[in-house]
């Protein structure tokens, strides 16, 4: 089975752990990753994760020789034609700015010029806004956006695993990501397999 061939976007709304942690999850599953990030995604990165540059190496947890690092500004980049192949995009995170920009077609940058290619060629396109609360104008975006072929998808961890820790918020997003990606992995349990094991944990507790 060939690996699969995945684009990462960053973009300057908090929530650059997500991002880190999705890139090196996508290299331990031996993806093919092509990272482009704005100068506000390289920014997050450096105020919330301590990340001066973009070195592909430390993104991904020493798995470099699988990530592509491309120019934010470069608009001919191979990202950015609908020649290059792949089996989908996502922008973690995705700021509102950079949301209502893909969602009514502008392009200023190559995040936003991949996005918009993988649009037309009908690619997956996964847009993890972070940003609250939301505005009107955000709203219609996100529903500009979805009728276009976008899935929104909120980073808004859920609490039913009962995470002891940031990392463990970080990861139950991280998941969810890898899923509409259709990437394996075994971060944490299904809903159903965390239901079985309660149901096994009950049973077991009765004798």
């Amino acid at each position: 089975m060939e690996p699969k061939r995945i684009i990462v976007g960053i973009t300057g709304a908090s929530g650059a752990p997500y991002a880190k942690r999705l890139l090196e999850r996508l290299a331990q599953a031996e993806c093919e990753i092509h990272l482009v990030a704005s100068a506000l995604g390289r920014r997050l990165l450096s105020d919330e994760c301590g990340i001066k540059r973009l070195d592909a190496d430390e993104l991904t947890g020493g798995r470099g020789a699988l990530l592509t690092i491309h120019n934010e500004n470069d608009l001919g980049g191979p990202i950015a034609s609908g020649s290059f192949r792949h089996d989908g995009m996502i922008i973690v995170p995705c700021s509102g700015n950079t949301m209502s920009k893909v969602a009514y077609g502008l392009t200023d940058n190559q995040v936003q010029r991949a996005a918009m290619v993988t649009l037309k060629e009908r690619r997956r396109l996964i847009l993890a806004h972070r940003e609250t609360p939301l505005s009107l104008v955000e709203i219609e975006a996100m529903r500009a956006a979805t009728l276009a072929g976008a899935i929104i998808l909120p980073l808004s961890p859920g609490f039913y695993l009962n995470p002891t820790g940031m990392d463990d918020l970080v990861d139950f997003m991280v998941a969810r990501m890898l899923d509409l990606l259709g990437v394996p992995h075994e971060i944490q349990p299904t809903w159903d397999e965390h239901l079985a094991a309660e149901r096994e944990a009950r049973r077991a507790a009765r004798g």
